[in-house]
Parts: structure tokens; C-alpha cells; sequence
């Protein structure tokens, strides 16, 4: 017998279907209609993180362009600020640094203070390996592969409150990520629109939940839906009464017709539906640019113009939401600072991330870069790790969610804090 506390607490009632891909359960649904209230959650701090997968060439991204070092490695890959040279130039941003012309929706987020950068940033652990440095990036202990949680999944119980919605930490993707893995509630929506979802939190309630979804009910049918159930069969009532298949974004806004803007529209749904949303995922594919990568077009052109139009827009689309909304990219690692034969470049070591909201110290390049000399260089051929990506999800869980438990979130890490933040 499982308790309906107990229940939810440990992630059975997803309520769009419990390892089920084809919906909400009819008998479900019908118990959520009867029940005539209806309120929105209070409002709430968001965290938005998008994972670049493939690994993003950051010096690509964002380009020391007065490096000529760098210019001399990437004969064929290399952008310049000046705008009488053939192409899009590079968006000076400082005299130092320049943006990608792809990400020109970045720069006004950029110039405005909305959006800050840090440069350098990756993990401690050098490997190479896809698989294992992302594991390690989610896990949050790039130094043990045994980690059964996400740091997403820590940052929901560390939250400080029961998840008395099923939609506290939603990833808006086909499966559970692993940064989401964990005891604590979460839930992959592969798409609002039928409701999609796959369940992956505490195996053992999740288990029991597929033994006796309707023994649970049968149970809490007779006092319909009490505190936490009533809280839950609520937040799906608003689902299912917003019609998001014709939503309409605020301001204007639109998003590229990409997994991505997708994804990041759904985001600004569940947000703006206030069903008591806490922590966002979704992902953005493609970044393993091995060869022709491209300059102002190409490969990298086409997937950093997707990642800046489609984040602009769910920035405009939020309105008066942005208060309450950070929004942070990682990718597991860089890209070599030479470019190799086939127009591309191979698996390296530092990279960039993109943070943005109103809680930001924006408006500047993080981190520490120094000029790409080969004596300065990891292994001879990377840009080094300075910042270790812990002290900047650290800063902004800390800053923008008033998680301050490190111990916790990051239980190997004992550095400091990134100033990404304000104050």
C-alpha cells in the first residue's frame, strides 16, 4: 500500500501517463473535470537550462577576434570584426570579443544587461568522450560516474517544499534527461499537445504506480482529490483547458520552427500557465562539428542562429514573466583551437555558455581567456578549463532559485561561486 502523499513525492502521479506514451488516463481525466476548483499556483522563480549536445565551439560562438594566434590556427574557420572585409562580420561586443552575426538576436539581450556570457567554462575532468562528459556535466560530479542523480533532480529537493504539482521540473523532451534523474519529481513532455509522457524518477514508486494506478484512485476518489491530490488533478485541469495548440505569443514573438523554438515555446506556455513550473530542460542538437563547420554560413551558422532566435523569442514571449525567469545554456565540452583537415574542428577542452535574465550581471564576457598561444594552451591544442562549470550553475541556482546548499547540489565541489550574478 502506498500512501497518496507518498505517492506523488516520488513521482507516480505524472498524470499524463505513467510510462504510458498515448495520454491522460480516461478515468484520470474524468476525476480531474468533476472537480470544479480551479486556481493558479502562486508564482514562482524558473530556471530554464538548454544543453547544446555535441559540444559547441565556443570560440566560434564567441570569438576572441584580436587573437591572432587563433587566426593563424583557423585559416579557414576564422571571422572577423571588420565590415569591409567578404561576409557577415563578428558582432564587436567589447573590442575583444565578438558574437557570431548567426546571433545577432543576442546582441540587444546582450547590450541591454539581460544577457551575460562566461568564457573558459567546462569541466574539470578531461575527457573526451561525449557520452561520459555529458553524464558527468548533469550528474554535477565530473569525478565519479556512480552518481544515480541529476543536479537538476537535487536542485528540485533542495527547493525547500513539497511537489504538490506534477509540473515542477518538466523536460520538454522525449525522454527523461539524465541532469532530471533522481528521487525527487520530474517529468519528460515530448509535446503539450497530446500529451506525451515519459516518467523516470524513483524507480520503486514508479513501479508501484504502474501496479495500482487504480487502487490509488479508488482510494482517493471518495474525498476528491484532498491537499497534494486536489493540488495535483488542478495543475492538469489547467493543461487541458489551455488550448496550446492555437497559443498565440506575447509580443509578437517568433520562434524558429525547430525542435528548439518549439520546445522553448512550450516553456513559455507552462510558465505563463502559472501550474507551478520551477526547473526547465530542453536540448539543442548537432554542435559535433568535425568537418565543414562553416563561417558566417554553414553548419555552426545555421544551429547558433536556431539557439539565439529561438531564446530571443521565448525572452519576448515571457512579457512580464521575465522577473521571474533565468535561463542558462551548457554543452559538455569545446572544440580544438586549430581546425583540422576537413573544415572542421575536433573534440577540445574550455567553451562558453549563454545566461540570461533580469538577476544577471550581463552585458560582459565572463571568465578568464588568455591569448591562444601553444604554450598556453591544454595538451597544446585547447583552450583551458578556468572556470569549472560547477561554480556557475552553482551561482545561478544560488542566485536566481536561493538554493545555497553545495554540499548538496554539488557534493565534490568545494570552489567559489561565479560572480555571473548581481550583487
Amino acid at each position: 500500500m502506498v500512501t497518496r502523499r507518498g505517492f506523488l513525492k516520488g513521482g507516480g502521479l505524472a498524470l499524463l501517463g505513467v510510462g504510458l506514451m498515448g495520454g491522460i488516463p480516461a478515468f484520470m481525466a474524468e476525476a480531474a473535470a468533476s472537480d470544479k476548483i480551479f486556481r493558479p499556483y502562486k508564482r514562482k522563480k524558473v530556471l530554464v537550462c538548454i544543453f547544446q549536445r555535441g559540444a559547441m565551439d565556443g570560440l566560434m560562438a564567441v570569438t576572441p577576434f584580436t587573437d591572432t594566434y587563433l587566426q593563424s590556427a583557423r585559416p579557414g574557420l576564422s571571422l572577423s570584426a571588420a565590415k569591409s572585409g567578404n561576409g557577415n562580420p563578428l558582432i564587436d561586443l567589447d573590442g575583444r570579443w565578438g558574437l557570431h552575426p548567426g546571433m545577432k538576436a543576442f546582441e540587444p539581450l546582450f547590450r541591454d544587461g539581460r544577457l551575460g556570457i562566461v568564457h573558459g567554462i567546462g569541466s574539470p575532468n578531461n575527457t573526451r568522450s561525449h557520452f561520459d562528459a555529458q553524464d558527468y556535466m548533469e550528474s554535477g560530479t565530473p569525478f565519479n560516474k556512480g552518481t544515480a542523480s541529476g543536479w537538476l533532480n537535487r536542485a528540485v529537493g533542495l527547493l525547500g517544499h513539497d511537489a504538490v504539482t506534477p509540473f515542477t521540473a518538466v523536460s520538454l523532451t522525449s525522454a527523461l534527461p539524465r541532469s532530471f534523474y533522481g528521487d525527487h519529481p520530474s517529468v519528460a513532455i515530448s509535446n503539450l499537445q497530446d500529451f506525451a509522457i515519459e516518467l523516470k524518477s524513483n524507480p520503486a514508486a514508479a513501479n508501484t504506480a504502474a501496479r495500482s494506478f487504480e487502487d490509488l484512485y479508488d482510494q482517493t476518489s471518495s474525498g476528491l482529490l484532498q491537499q497534494t491530490g486536489k493540488e495535483s488533478f488542478e495543475a492538469m485541469k489547467m493543461l487541458q483547458a489551455a488550448d496550446v495548440r492555437h497559443y498565440r505569443p506575447a509580443n509578437g514573438a517568433i520562434y524558429p520552427t525547430s525542435p528548439l523554438g518549439n520546445s522553448l515555446r512550450q516553456i513559455a506556455q507552462l510558465i505563463k500557465m502559472d501550474v507551478g513550473l520551477e526547473v526547465a530542460f530542453t536540448e539543442s542538437n548537432g554542435w559535433d562539428t568535425h568537418f565543414n563547420q562553416g563561417t558566417d554560413n554553414g553548419i555552426f551558422a545555421r544551429n547558433v542562429t536556431d539557439l539565439s532566435n529561438s531564446i530571443a523569442a521565448f525572452w519576448t514571449d515571457l512579457d512580464a514573466s521575465q522577473d521571474d525567469v533565468t535561463l542558462m545554456t551548457m554543452t559538455e565540452f569545446g572544440r580544438t583551437v586549430h581546425q583540422n583537415g576537413t573544415g572542421g574542428t575536433d573534440h577540445g577542452r574550455g567553451s562558453c555558455n549563454f545566461i540570461l535574465g533580469k538577476d544577471i550581471a550581463g552585458g560582459k564576457v565572463h571568465g578568464q581567456v588568455a591569448a591562444l598561444a601553444t604554450e598556453n594552451l591544454e595538451d597544446g591544442r585547447d583552450l583551458p578549463v578556468t572556470t569549472d562549470f560547477r561554480s556557475v550553475f552553482s551561482a545561478v541556482a544560488d542566485g536566481h532559485l536561493q538554493i545555497a546548499n553545495d554540499k548538496v547540489l554539488f557534493p565534490d565541489w568545494v570552489g567559489a561561486k561565479a560572480p555571473v550574478m548581481k550583487g
